[in-house]
């Protein structure tokens, strides 16, 4: 190992240097969200004298811990919450030669359901991409109440994770021709919540011009609330913790206290009744703070075609059993059809409907198979497909088909294939990923970010996708674009 120097704009850093990588890790990308920037948008990093050492990942935004039950999740999740310095609103770089100049950029926004996870988990290691000659960045953000809440009458206090993702955004254009990138070849990208992020970022007319391409993996822009909904949920946890509903008093509690009262709104009964005017609710009872609508971030309602990204080329898809795994499949397992009928009603009007859809009265069909197929067309597959649609520049589309030993074509599996870490993700996939199915994604994901094309034809009135199975090919999308479709406004 080697040591390696790059100058920012906030100062000098040192990094390490192996196989040819150059890693440059917990940079500072905004102030530390603390005191009075806690509830406020993300200002500018503060300058540091001679050189700080940038060889380990730094803190990581607050989050309640990782279920026992999910373990095998953490190379998709991270080290948790990791308080460190308290200055978690940093990045990672990897790159082959910060002495270089011209490298495509890719910006990763990691999942987690706006609630967990960072940009140091295993799977998100940028040293294949950096191998193959791109600047690989992964970012922290504000996450849970930290990151979404909406202050009653403070409008300019919402959507402080996605403004984060804008900062870092900010950040690479200004200081990644340093690390040997071009400002003006970015691709961000994103899983999961992360994916969701990158679709709200081609909606934002404050991240216009940031970048030039987006991956969405596993995410849509139908996953907000309305300003109101938002503004309801946060007179919910101020009730619950005692207080008003304002920036101040939330600043009052600390934050672990605001992860238990979270994690006591999410799991304990009464939940609160975030369903919109439809009666949809777009987290469906598993995630709560979502990015809002209605503020100067995200001015318009879902569903509504952009305007600020029609130079921005598209690569979007999902995995073929999303629900498989990390949206209560395991507690499917015992349910009849009444039950299933009812998990879903909570939050989605045509529950029988939908699910007489994907046999629910099948006697060959679970109840349990029946509601995570469900699931996975109306959390993922369809709102994916309308997302595609309605995208105004050149749009790609894809669907991660291979089945794990142990969970199927499940959310999340495609990103260890993407990065070419499976190694670090046995537990998640198993022992027997097939090589050619890395190669073929990493492979695309790097010629996309290269020079907009990943190999295949536009989605365009023909509906043609690559599936990513064992053996990659292009064919006929088979998803529904529909389901749901009926209530967006």
């Amino acid at each position: 190992m080697t040591v390696r120097t790059v100058n920012t704009e906030a100062g000098r850093l040192s990094g390490d240097h192996t196989d040819g990588v150059a890693r440059f890790l917990g940079i500072p990308y905004a102030a530390a969200p603390a005191g009075e920037r806690r509830f406020a948008p993300p200002g500018p990093t503060e300058r540091w004298a001679g050189t700080r050492n940038a060889i380990g990942y730094g803190a990581t935004a607050p989050q309640p811990a990782l279920h026992p039950a999910h373990a095998n999740l953490a190379p998709l999740i991270g080290p948790g919450w990791v308080a460190g310095d308290g200055d978690y609103l940093n990045l990672n770089v990897w790159t082959p030669d910060p002495g270089t100049g011209g490298l495509p950029v890719m910006v990763y926004v990691h999942g987690g359901g706006f609630m967990i996870g960072s940009g140091a988990a295993p799977a998100f290691d940028g040293t294949s991409f950096a191998r193959d000659g791109v600047v690989l960045v992964t970012v922290n953000y504000r996450l849970g109440v930290e990151g979404f809440l909406a202050p009653s009458g403070e409008a300019s206090n919402t959507n402080m994770g996605l403004r984060d993702q804008i900062a870092a955004l900010r950040w690479v254009r200004d200081n990644i021709a340093g690390f040997g990138g071009n400002p003006d070849n970015v691709t961000v990208f994103g899983e999961s919540a992360g994916g969701s992020s990158v679709a709200f970022l081609l909606h934002s007319p404050l991240a216009a011009g940031l970048f030039r391409r987006a991956i969405v993996q596993s995410g849509h822009d139908e996953m907000a609330r309305p300003l109101e909904v938002t503004e309801e949920l946060t007179k919910a946890l101020a009730a619950r913790l005692g207080t008003s509903p304002t920036t101040d008093a939330f600043r009052a509690f600390s934050a672990p206290d605001l992860v238990r009262a979270h994690a006591a709104l999410l799991r304990n009964e009464p939940h609160p009744d975030l369903r919109d005017g439809n009666g949809v609710d777009p987290g469906h009872r598993r995630a709560l703070f979502l990015p809002t609508t209605g503020d100067d971030v995200l001015p318009d309602p879902v569903g509504v075609p952009t305007t600020h990204s029609r130079g921005v080329d598209l690569l979007i898809g999902t995995t073929l059993e999303e629900a498989n795994l990390g949206f209560g499949a395991d507690q499917f397992a015992a349910f009849d059809a009444h039950d299933a009928v009812a998990e879903l009603a909570a939050t989605y009007p045509d529950a029988e409907a939908l699910l007489e859809r994907h046999g629910l009265h099948d006697p060959a069909v679970t109840p349990a198979h029946a509601l995570t197929a469900a699931y996975t067309d109306l959390m993922f597959r369809s709102p994916s497909r309308r997302t595609a649609r309605r995208h105004p520049g050149p749009t790609y589309v894809y669907e991660f088909a291979w089945r794990s030993p142990l969970h199927g074509a499940a959310h999340g599996l495609d990103v260890p294939f993407v990065f070419d870490t499976t190694q670090a993700c046995h537990g998640l996939i198993g022992d027997d990923a097939p090589g050619a199915l890395t190669q073929a994604m990493h492979q695309a994901w790097l010629d996309f970010a290269t020079h907009g094309d990943p190999g295949w034809p536009t989605y365009d009135d023909a509906r043609k996708a690559m599936r990513f199975d064992t053996g990659p090919h292009l064919c006929e999308d088979t998803a529904p674009d529909d389901t749901g479709a009926e209530y967006l406004p």
